[in-house]
C-alpha cells in the first residue's frame, strides 16, 4: 500500500460550497412548486428519509476521524472495505440523496425534488474526483470500484 499525503485544491472547496448553496436552498426556500401527495406517497416519503438517516448515520460512524466534507481524503484515511462500504462506495451521499429525495415526496415540493437532482449531479462529478483522490492514495481502490456501487449496491445477474 502507498500513501501520498494530498493537500485541498480550489476544486475541493467549489465542490463543497456549491453542496452548501444546494443544501441552503433545500432547507430555506419555501415551496415554490408544491404537489399534492397522498398518504401513501407520503408514507414512501417517509420511508426513504429513515432508511436514508440511517444509512448517513451508520457511514459516518464507520468512517469516525476519516470523515471530510471534502473529496480529497485525509493524510491519515483509511480505506474501509466493509460494514455498509462493502456494498456502497459513498454512502454518505446515498443517506443525504434518498432523504431529501423522500422528504420532498413527503412535504409534495417538486422544487426539493429538483434541488435533490441537482445534488446527484453534483455527487456524480464530486465522487468522480474524490475516486481520482483515492485511487493516489490506495493501491487496492481500483479493485474496491469494480465490486462495489457508487451510490447503491451493484445488481448482479446470474
Amino acid at each position: 500500500m502507498y500513501r501520498i499525503a494530498m493537500k485541498l485544491k480550489l476544486k475541493d472547496y467549489m465542490f463543497v460550497g456549491v453542496q452548501g448553496v444546494l443544501f441552503l436552498m433545500y432547507l430555506l426556500m419555501p415551496n415554490v412548486i408544491p404537489f399534492t401527495t397522498g398518504v401513501s406517497l407520503a408514507f414512501f416519503g417517509i420511508c426513504l428519509v429513515s432508511i436514508g438517516v440511517v444509512i448517513l448515520i451508520i457511514a459516518m460512524l464507520q468512517l469516525h476521524s476519516s470523515i471530510s466534507p471534502f473529496p480529497t481524503p485525509k493524510s491519515n484515511a483509511t480505506l474501509i472495505q466493509n460494514g455498509i462500504f462493502a456494498y456502497i462506495r459513498h454512502p454518505i451521499y446515498t443517506g443525504i440523496l434518498l432523504s431529501t429525495f423522500g422528504y420532498g415526496l413527503f412535504v409534495g415540493s417538486l422544487f426539493k425534488i429538483l434541488v435533490m437532482l441537482a445534488l446527484y449531479i453534483l455527487f456524480h462529478f464530486k465522487s468522480v474526483y474524490e475516486e481520482k483522490r483515492l485511487r493516489l492514495m490506495f493501491d487496492q481502490y481500483a479493485y474496491y470500484q469494480k465490486k462495489t456501487g457508487r451510490f447503491f449496491p451493484r445488481i448482479r445477474l446470474r
